[in-house]
């Protein structure tokens, strides 16, 4: 069979799907099909210029040069131009992609050319960035409409007479359909920023529906019977060695049943095991060591907020991963240790252990000196109490040892995170009981991610982590946590309600917390944006004064007149008005004035002296000193001959501008020495940290033993290099430089939290079931186990 037409290599010229050599039924389906998407792309494309000419010309108003400005509106000029010209040309090219899908790849002589390779060329920064650009925005949509692409492309094989089409490949495809626009643009004449700023606007309007569009193609090519009973169901398999993945997806994987050839369920199968292999991959790019050192997905939710937690699709699955690994454990400890002989020892049944535990629930702890109640003394406690009542030895059942032994590991994990001496091990230890009653019962409890009972167990533990600081401490939330444990120790006798029922307010208190500390973090990070401002105004401004003062030797007391009291009229124009008014282009012209008459090249104008004053004034310079300092900046050279000639004069105005608090001076950091420069690690870790979302959870080691404290990514700068922390509570607790954090980085004295260990128990149930995993020796396994 000849190769397929590469869709992106297909001319915008003389194509249309009347001419096409295609079967009649092919045809008229891809007329409807065609006729669907232009009616769909038509009215977004209308959209996306409509948008695209609002941005050009607000930054057109925002533009800080007239010569910025005017590229702007000249831009906005050939699009007003030539916009009626864009939609043709897009749906010629969407026809034609369509028209040539049973089409062989052929060059312009016709016949087919095979691939050369030995023409090299440098490419352009402006196709790179292009293309990069438009390949983000095929691959994000392509991920989001996965599996309505891969039946569209099952489809699209039967129409073409061919193997399956890939979302690369399809001619209604992302990929396809974003090098469109790109050829289609060309029309408007723009240039590469222009054309940048175009692809984000069609990506935000044109592609906003394209998942929905690719369903309803499906559908209706269903309805022309093509395919109409195509359905996908992914097998879930244990998992099985690394080195016979490919065999066993390719002999076992699960089918398309379309009741039609073979080509479709071969792509499904290649195509449900590669995403299975590419989920239990671990996320992140590896480093040139083998390492990951930047995970993909940060950690960026309050603690409460509800968040898109994957959870375990087949808990009968994960279940039976779990009690693999436990068995494997026990098998290990069993080669270890002499097992004792249980011949005689009767087995206790489930409710039997349930109601044994019942009776304890209600009992406080016994306060012990040494350390707290652990799981593992509840389990002896209840055999020694059942040897008492049955008269012999008695043993737990092999599943309800394992559900003791992994709550019992649970707990351990938990208890390490844990500040000595917090409220959450109290009531972690009363609330042992119960979740003990409540996974004999429901297993499922384990690998349930949203399980009221997980989310109790997860919200105490939260409260007494060890990075939170002692002013983290919250009494309300307290009295919160106190409250639920007491209602489910009092009340629950296997109804898995009683959890819900305490879980509920608790949640609901951690949620107004989270909009606390949002609303309390966004306060914050106003203000930094403020000084931010402040600190590009002061540097425009100085900018400013030296180029009114090139090439031009200004007496020291005068130059320090202009640096101080009227760099402060110049920043408070910009903020106030900004670069491009009546107002800062004025001071801009008094500033060249006042640079010329300090060197006495020229006279003062007459009533410069007058407004000085005023503009010195505006800024809370008392009249006396705004009368005294306008005087020095506007008679002349300060030679010792002029009216304010004294040397006392002088001295005493610059003691009090020395004294005067500036305008921004709490938005200035003080300069520190000179750093060395950052080696590659600390280069890759600061250019990392860049990329950053706002609200990114990190954890800071405070000292030799381990000990960290959290820290959240309120906001941060590139202009000034500060980034802003807060803590759980929204709170302002430390503002450092970028560059800083990328060294403490490079020492792994910062780290990012991950998503997947984001919460307490999170953590604890992955450590838990590496450590059943280091006794099993069953690494695999981890997978279907994980919620």
């Amino acid at each position: 069979m000849s190769a397929r037409l590469d869709p992106n290599t297909i001319p915008l010229r003389n194509r249309n799907l009347a001419s096409a050599d295609l079967p009649r039924r092919v045809r008229a389906a891809l007329e409807r099909l065609y006729a669907l998407a232009s009616d769909n792309f038509g009215r977004q494309l209308e959209s996306m210029l409509s948008d695209f000419e609002q941005q050009l010309f607000r930054l057109a108003e925002q533009a800080r040069n007239p010569a910025l400005q005017s590229g702007y509106f000249e831009t906005l000029r050939k699009v007003r131009l030539h916009r009626a010209a864009l939609t043709p040309r897009f749906m010629a090219g969407l026809e034609t992609g369509l028209a040539a899908i049973r089409e062989p790849a052929t060059g312009p002589s016709g016949v087919e050319e095979p691939v050369v390779h030995d023409e090299l060329r440098l490419v352009d920064d402006a196709e790179v960035s292009e293309a990069s650009v438009l390949t983000s925005i095929a691959s994000r949509h392509e991920s989001r409409a996965g599996l309505p692409l891969l039946l569209l492309g099952q489809r699209f094989g039967v129409l073409a007479g061919a193997p399956a089409f890939d979302a690369e490949h399809l001619p209604v495809g992302p990929h396809r359909l974003c090098r469109l626009l790109a050829d289609a643009s060309e029309v408007l004449q723009l240039e590469q920023d222009s054309r940048l700023l175009l692809f984000q606007s069609f990506n935000a309007h044109a592609m906003s529906g394209y998942a929905q569009l690719v369903e309803a193609m499906n559908a209706l090519l269903a309805r022309e019977n093509i395919l109409p009973g195509l359905s996908y169901v992914p097998l879930r398999t244990r998992p099985t060695a690394q080195d016979g993945d490919e065999d066993a997806g390719t002999a076992h994987g699960g089918r398309e049943h379309d009741g039609k050839g073979h080509d479709g369920r071969e792509h499904g199968e290649a195509t449900a095991h590669g995403a299975a292999r590419d989920a239990s991959a671990p996320r992140g790019r590896t480093g040139d060591d083998g390492t990951r050192p930047f995970p993909e997905r940060p950690h960026t939710r309050w603690w409460g907020e509800n968040g898109d937690d994957a959870t375990v699709e087949d808990e009968n699955v994960a279940l039976s991963a779990l009690q693999a690994l436990l068995a494997g454990r026990r098998e290990t400890l069993g080669k270890l240790r002499k097992a004792p002989d249980t011949r005689d020892q009767v087995p206790l049944k489930t409710p039997d252990v349930v109601a044994a535990l019942g009776a304890q629930q209600n009992l406080a702890p016994a306060d012990s000196p040494q350390r707290p109640r652990t799981i593992a003394d509840l389990k002896q406690a209840l055999l020694a109490q059942s040897r008492q009542q049955h008269g012999q030895a008695m043993r737990l059942s092999s599943e309800d040892e394992d559900t003791f032994e992994l709550l019992g590991l649970l707990y351990t994990e938990i208890g390490r995170e844990l500040r000595e001496g917090t409220l959450s091990s109290s009531l972690l230890e009363r609330l042992q009981v119960p979740l003990l009653r409540l996974a004999l019962l429901d297993r499922a409890f384990f690998v349930r991610a949203h399980h009221p009972a997980r989310q109790l167990l997860g919200a105490i533990a939260e409260a007494g982590a060890k990075w939170l600081g002692d002013d983290e401490d919250d009494p309300r939330l307290e009295r919160q946590l106190r409250e639920a444990v007491d209602h489910v120790v009092q009340n629950y006798q296997g109804d898995a309600e009683v959890f819900e029922a305490a879980n509920r307010p608790l949640q609901h208190h951690l949620q107004l917390m989270a909009r606390k500390a949002e609303l309390s973090e966004r306060r914050h990070v106003e203000a930094a944006r403020g000084k931010e401002k402040l600190v590009v105004a002061r540097r425009r401004s100085g900018e400013t004064i030296e180029q009114a003062l090139a090439g031009r030797d200004l007496p020291r007391f005068l130059r320090k007149l202009l640096d101080q009291a009227w760099a402060d009229v110049l920043t408070l124009t910009l903020l106030r008005h900004g670069e491009d008014s009546q107002e800062w282009r004025h001071y801009a012209e008094m500033t060249t004035l006042l640079a010329a008459t300090g060197i006495g090249s020229q006279a003062s104008p007459e009533g410069l002296d007058r407004q000085v004053e005023h503009a010195l004034a505006q800024v809370g310079y008392h009249e006396e000193e705004a009368a005294q300092i306008a005087r020095h900046l506007t008679s002349g050279r300060d030679d010792g001959t002029g009216r304010d000639a004294d040397p006392a004069s002088r001295t005493e105005l610059a003691m009090k501008l020395k004294t005067r608090a500036r305008l921004g001076d709490e938005a200035n950091t003080p300069k520190s020495r000179p750093l060395a420069p950052r080696n590659p690690r600390e280069q890759a870790c600061y250019e990392h940290l860049r990329t950053l979302p706002f609200g990114t959870w990190m954890e800071f080691v405070l000292n030799q033993q381990g000990d960290v404290v959290r820290r959240r990514i309120a906001w941060f700068s590139t202009v000034t290099d500060r980034m802003l922390f807060v803590n759980q509570r929204g709170q302002r607790v430390d503002e450092q430089s970028l560059d800083h954090v990328s060294r403490l980085m490079a020492q792994n004295q910062v780290r990012v939290v991950t998503a997947d260990r984001g919460r307490l128990i999170d953590r604890a149930w992955h450590a838990a079931l590496n450590a059943l995993r280091n006794f099993a020796g069953m690494p695999d396994q981890l997978q279907g186990a994980t919620p």
